[in-house]
C-alpha cells in the first residue's frame, strides 16, 4: 500500500470547514458515486475513528469540520457548478449525503471562480462576481455574489460573523426556492400543519414545527426541555440524557416528515433532519463572552448537529428558522412574539445573526421563494492530500 496524491483545497466556509475537490481531479474510481468513493473520503477525513478525534486524517474532531465538498461542472444549465456535499461522522462507517452545509455554500463560489470553472470573461477586475450554483445533494440554487479584486477572489475584509474569530471579506447567499415541495408537490410542511403534537415513545408530547426549508428541520419550546434558550455548548453537550431526548425527538420528527420509515433507520442518516429548540428573546453571554441583548434580536435558537450543539448555526438551519419565523403560527413565529416579518436577527451560542426570507401563500400553501444570508470564505491551504489506498 502506498499513498495517493489528490489535488485538493482546504477552505473555511461560515463557520464550518472542509475539504473541497474537483471532481476530475479524484482517482477515477471515485468520481461516481459509491462504496468506494464514501470509503476515500472518509480516509481524507481519518474516519471512522473509535477515539473520535480524526487524527489520522484532515477532519477536525467536530460536526462542522468534518465535511467533504465535490464540485464539477454543472448538469443544470443555466448554472456554473454542481457542489455535492458529504457529511463525515467522527466515528461511523459511512457519508451521509442527505442534506446541503449552508455554510461551505459560501466557500463554492470563490472555489469555483478560483479553480476556472467560470469564464474568464464573467470574472471582473474589482466588484461582484455572479456564481449559479445548483446544489446538488438537494436539486436547488444557490447564487453566491462573490467579491473580486484585481481579477481574483478578495477573501480579506472587515466583515464579521459570530463563531469566526477574524474578518473576512462578505459573500451573500441567495438560496432560490429553498423549500422542499415534495413529489407530489406537497408543502414545505410536511405534515401538513404549521404545529403538530408529536409523540415521542418514552419522552413525551412535544409541540412541533416541521419544516423542510434549506434543510429538514423539527422545531420545538425550549421550554419543553426545561431549557431558556440561552444555553451554550456545555450545559448541552455534557448532558447525555438531554442529548438521547433530542435524538428522539428528531428520530420521531424524521419518522412524522416521511423521511424515514421507522426510528431505527435515524442513525443512519444522522445529518437530516436537524432538531433545534427556540425561545423569545433574553439576554445572556455567547461562547465569546460577547453580551447578546434580547432587545437586538427576535428569538433565541440551538441546533443539533450530528449529535452535539452547534457552536453557532447551521446555514441550512439558519433558512429554516428565518423561513418558519415569517410563517405566523409556527412554534419559532410565536417564539418571536408572532406577527409577520422578513428579516430575522436570532441569537445562537456564538452570538447572533441576520437572515432574510420572503414566503407566500398559494393555493393555501405556504410556499418560500428565497432566503438571503451573508458569510464569509476564505483558502486556509491548497495543494494535494495525501491518502492510503
Amino acid at each position: 500500500m502506498k499513498q495517493t496524491k489528490i489535488p485538493a483545497t482546504y477552505m473555511r466556509g461560515g463557520t464550518s470547514k472542509g475539504v473541497f475537490f474537483r471532481l476530475q481531479d479524484l482517482p477515477e474510481f471515485a468520481r461516481t458515486p459509491g462504496n468506494a468513493r464514501d470509503a476515500l473520503l472518509q480516509r481524507v477525513m481519518g474516519s471512522p475513528d473509535p477515539y473520535g478525534k480524526q487524527t489520522d486524517g484532515m477532519g477536525g474532531a467536530t460536526s462542522s469540520t468534518s465535511k467533504v465538498v465535490i464540485i464539477s461542472p454543472s448538469s443544470v444549465h443555466n448554472h456554473d457548478v454542481d457542489y455535492l456535499y458529504g457529511q463525515v461522522p467522527l466515528d461511523a462507517d459511512f457519508i451521509d449525503w442527505s442534506g446541503n452545509c449552508g455554510n461551505l455554500s459560501s466557500a463554492v463560489g470563490p472555489f469555483a471562480i478560483a479553480n476556472g470553472f467560470l469564464d474568464p470573461a464573467r470574472v471582473p477586475s474589482d466588484g461582484v462576481c455572479t456564481v449559479r450554483i445548483w446544489q446538488a445533494n438537494i436539486g436547488k440554487t444557490i447564487v453566491a455574489h462573490v467579491p473580486v479584486a484585481n481579477g481574483e477572489v478578495q477573501e480579506t475584509g472587515d466583515f464579521e460573523l459570530d463563531g469566526v474569530t477574524f474578518p473576512a471579506a462578505e459573500v451573500a447567499l441567495e438560496f432560490l426556492d429553498p423549500a422542499d415541495e415534495g413529489e407530489d408537490g406537497g408543502s414545505m410542511f410536511p405534515t401538513g400543519n404549521l404545529v403538530d403534537e408529536l409523540d415521542v415513545p418514552g419522552v413525551g408530547i412535544f409541540k412541533a414545527t416541521m419544516i423542510n426549508a434549506g434543510v429538514p428541520v423539527v422545531f420545538v419550546e425550549a421550554s419543553a426541555l426545561g431549557l431558556d434558550g440561552t444555553e451554550l455548548q456545555s450545559a448541552i453537550n455534557e448532558n447525555a440524557a438531554l442529548l438521547a431526548k433530542l435524538e428522539a425527538i428528531r428520530a420521531a420528527g424524521a419518522v412524522r416528515m416521511g423521511l424515514i420509515h421507522d426510528v431505527s433507520e435515524a442513525a443512519r442518516r444522522p445529518l437530516t433532519p436537524k432538531v433545534a429548540f427556540v425561545a423569545p428573546p433574553k439576554d445572556y453571554v455567547s461562547s465569546s463572552g460577547k453580551h447578546v441583548h434580547a432587545a437586538d434580536i427576535a428569538l433565541l435558537a440551538r441546533a443539533i448537529s450530528m449529535g452535539k450543539l452547534h457552536h453557532a448555526m447551521m446555514g441550512t438551519a439558519s433558512v429554516a428558522i428565518a423561513t418558519a419565523a415569517a410563517v405566523p403560527g409556527t412554534v419559532v413565529n410565536a417564539a418571536a412574539g408572532g406577527g409577520t416579518r422578513d428579516v430575522v436577527r436570532f441569537g445562537h451560542p456564538s452570538g447572533t445573526l441576520r437572515v432574510g426570507a420572503e414566503v407566500k401563500q398559494m393555493n393555501g400553501r405556504w410556499v418560500a421563494t428565497k432566503a438571503v444570508m451573508s458569510r464569509s470564505a476564505r483558502v486556509l491551504m491548497s495543494g494535494q492530500v495525501h491518502v492510503p489506498v
